[in-house]
C-alpha cells in the first residue's frame, strides 16, 4: 500500500457510515474502503449545493436570480446544522487499509471548530452578498463561487495528510480569486484579483516544493506518519528536511497574511466587493493560520526549533507593520475604511499566530489560544464588515469622514460599530475582545517568549489610537451641522452631501440580519466569555 492510498481511483467505496472503530476492523487484504458520509458532511453539503445553484442558473430567469442566494444561504445553514451530530469529535474516515489510525480525514474537536468558523462566516458573508448579486455581481457564478471556495475551506482544518491539505488549500483559494476580479468592467476589482493571483500561485509553488522534500524525506503524506518518521531523519537527509519545513510553512504564512507575505492584502480588499473582503479577512486566515496548526503542531514538533522562532519573529512583524500601517491610514480621513480595515487584519493576524510560536516552546497545548482568539475576531470583524457595507450604500466612497456623525442619522448602527471597534481593540464593553488578547498573551509568557510578549503589549497600545479614533468619529458632530456649509462646501463635490451626513435609506433586512446577529453574538460572549475562552484551555486533538 503506497502512502496516498486513501487518494486512490482503485478503492471501492461503501456507503455504511462507520466511525473510527469502524475502520479499525481488520483489512489487509481488502481493497474496500470505508466512507463516513456524516464526517465529511459539512464540506459535502457545501460543495453539492454549489454545484446545484451552478446548473439552476441556466435555467433560472434573470428576475429570479435572487432565489439563488436563498439556495446557497440554506446550503450554508445546513452545512452549519450538520456539524451538531459531530460535536464529540472522534470520527475519521479514508484511512489506510493496512494502517487504520492513518486516516487522511479526522473530524476531531479542532476541525469542527474551525468548521464552525468557516461555514458560520461564508453564511455571514451571504447575507451580506445578497444585495449586491441583484445589481453588480452574476449571481449564478458569484454563489458557485463562494459555496465552492467555503466547501474547501471547512475540508482543509480535518485534513490529516499532506495531499488532502493541498488541495484543500487550493480548492479554498482558486474560487477567491475570480471572487475578488467579479466585478466585471472594475479596473480596481481586476488588478485586485491579479495581485492575489500571481503572490499566492508563487507562494503555493513555494509550499509544493516544500511538501515534496519532505515526502522524499520520510516517505509518507500522512501528518502522524510525518512527525514519527522527522524523529529520527538519516543525517544525509537532515538539510532537506529543515527545508521542506521551511517551504511548506510560506503557503500558509501567506493566507494568514504574515509579514513579508501580506502586501496582497490592502489593494485585495479594496479592489474586490465588499462582502468577498469580509470574507477573505475572517475564512481566508481561518484556513491559513489552520494549516500552519496542522503542519507544525501534528507533523513537525521535532523542528520546533525552525518554525518556533520564525512564527515569533512572523508574528512580532506582522502585528507591528499592520498597526503601524492602521495608524497612518486613520490619519488621512480621506482613506477608505475598507484599506483601515485591511491593515487591522494583518495585525490581528500577528495576535493570531502568537499561540502557535509558543506551541514551540511549551509542553501545554496552546492551540487553544489561537482558536479563542480567531472565534472573537471573526465575529466582530465580520460584523464590522456589515455595518461598512451599509455605509456603503450612501457613500460609495467609503472614506473615514463618512463616519462622521453616523450617531446622528443611524444611531443603533454607530453603537454596534463603535463595539465592534471596542471589540477589535480589547476595551469594554466589548469584553471577549480583552479575554481574548489576555488568553494569547498568557501563552506568549507561559512558554518564555517575554519579548514577544511585550511586543505584543505595545502594538495593543498602538492599535487603540485607531480603533478609538474611528470610533470617537462616529459620535461628532457632522461638519455640517457645525460650520453650517453647505453640502457642497463640505464634500468637495456638488451633491455629495452623503460624504459628510449618511443619508436615511432603507437598508437591507439580511444585512440588517447580519449586523444583528453578529452584535448578539459579541454581546453574548461579552456577558459569557466562557463559550470561548473554554478552547483555550482544551486540548483539540
Amino acid at each position: 500500500m503506497t502512502p496516498l492510498a486513501p487518494l486512490a481511483t482503485t478503492h471501492v467505496l461503501a456507503a455504511t457510515p462507520v466511525g473510527r472503530a469502524a475502520s479499525a476492523e481488520p483489512a489487509a487484504s481488502s481493497l474496500v474502503q470505508s466512507v463516513d458520509w456524516l464526517a465529511i458532511a459539512p464540506p459535502t453539503i457545501a460543495a453539492v449545493v454549489g454545484l446545484a445553484i451552478l446548473v439552476a442558473d441556466l435555467f433560472v430567469p434573470d428576475s429570479k436570480k435572487a432565489y439563488l442566494g436563498y439556495g446557497a444561504i440554506a446550503g450554508l445553514a445546513a452545512a452549519v446544522l450538520s456539524l451538531a451530530p459531530l460535536r464529540k469529535g472522534d470520527r475519521s474516515t479514508f484511512c489506510l487499509t493496512t494502517a487504520p489510525d492513518a486516516c487522511s480525514y479526522t473530524a476531531d474537536r479542532f476541525a469542527l471548530v474551525i468548521q464552525l468558523l468557516v461555514l458560520g462566516g461564508a453564511l455571514l458573508t451571504a447575507l451580506l452578498s445578497v444585495t449586491e448579486t441583484r445589481k453588480r455581481l452574476p449571481a449564478g457564478e458569484y454563489w458557485f463561487l463562494l459555496l465552492s471556495s467555503a466547501a474547501g475551506a471547512a475540508l482543509l482544518p480535518a485534513s490529516r495528510d499532506l495531499a488532502t491539505l493541498v488541495v484543500a488549500l487550493e480548492v479554498a483559494s482558486l474560487p477567491a480569486f475570480a471572487l475578488v476580479g467579479l466585478r466585471r468592467g472594475d479596473r480596481l476589482s481586476s488588478e485586485a484579483a491579479l495581485k492575489f493571483f500571481l503572490s499566492s500561485v508563487t507562494a503555493t509553488a513555494v509550499m509544493l516544493l516544500g511538501v515534496s522534500f519532505v515526502y522524499a524525506t520520510t516517505g509518507s503524506m500522512h501528518l502522524t506518519r510525518i512527525a514519527g518518521r522527522l524523529d529520527d531523519v538519516p543525517g544525509q537527509l537532515e538539510v532537506l528536511a529543515q527545508a521542506g519545513v521551511a517551504l511548506t510553512l510560506v503557503g500558509f504564512a501567506f493566507k494568514t497574511a504574515a509579514v513579508p507575505f501580506h502586501f496582497w492584502v490592502p489593494d485585495t480588499y479594496v479592489g474586490a466587493p465588499l462582502p468577498v473582503a469580509a470574507y477573505l479577512s475572517v475564512v481566508g486566515k481561518a484556513v491559513g493560520f489552520s494549516g500552519l496548526v496542522l503542519v507544525t503542531v501534528i507533523a513537525f514538533p521535532a523542528y520546533a526549533d525552525i518554525w518556533g522562532p520564525a512564527l515569533a519573529v512572523f508574528a512580532a512583524l506582522t502585528m507591528t507593520v499592520g498597526n503601524v500601517a492602521a495608524v497612518r491610514q486613520s490619519a488621512a480621513r480621506s482613506w477608505s475604511a475598507v484599506r483601515l480595515l485591511a491593515w487591522s487584519s494583518v495585525a490581528q493576524a500577528g495576535y493570531i499566530l502568537v499561540p502557535i510560536a509558543a506551541a514551540a516552546y511549551s509542553s501545554d497545548d496552546q492551540i487553544g489560544s489561537t482558536v479563542a482568539y480567531a472565534l472573537m475576531y471573526a465575529i466582530v470583524n465580520l460584523g464590522a464588515f456589515a455595518v461598512v457595507a451599509l455605509v456603503a450604500r450612501t457613500s460609495p466612497r467609503n472614506r473615514i469622514a463618512d463616519y462622521r456623525g453616523l450617531y446622528a442619522t443611524r444611531p443603533v448602527t454607530a453603537l454596534v460599530m463603535g463595539f465592534f471597534l471596542l471589540c477589535l481593540a480589547g476595551l469594554p464593553p466589548g469584553v471577549i475582545g480583552l479575554f481574548a488578547k489576555v488568553t494569547v498573551f498568557s501563552a506568549a509568557v507561559d512558554a518564555g517568549l517575554g519579548w514577544l510578549a511585550v511586543i505584543m503589549a505595545v502594538n495593543v497600545v498602538i492599535a487603540l489610537y485607531y480603533y478609538l479614533r474611528w470610533t470617537a468619529l462616529l459620535f461628532r458632530a457632522p461638519e455640517g451641522a457645525e460650520t453650517g456649509a453647505s453640502a457642497e462646501a463640505v464634500s468637495g463635490a456638488p451633491g455629495d452631501l452623503a460624504a459628510a451626513v449618511p443619508v436615511r435609506h432603507g437598508a437591507p433586512a439580511l444585512v440588517m440580519a447580519a449586523i444583528a446577529v453578529t452584535a448578539a453574538a459579541g454581546v453574548l460572549l461579552s456577558g459569557w466569555p466562557q463559550l470561548v475562552l473554554r478552547f483555550a484551555t482544551t486540548n483539540l486533538f
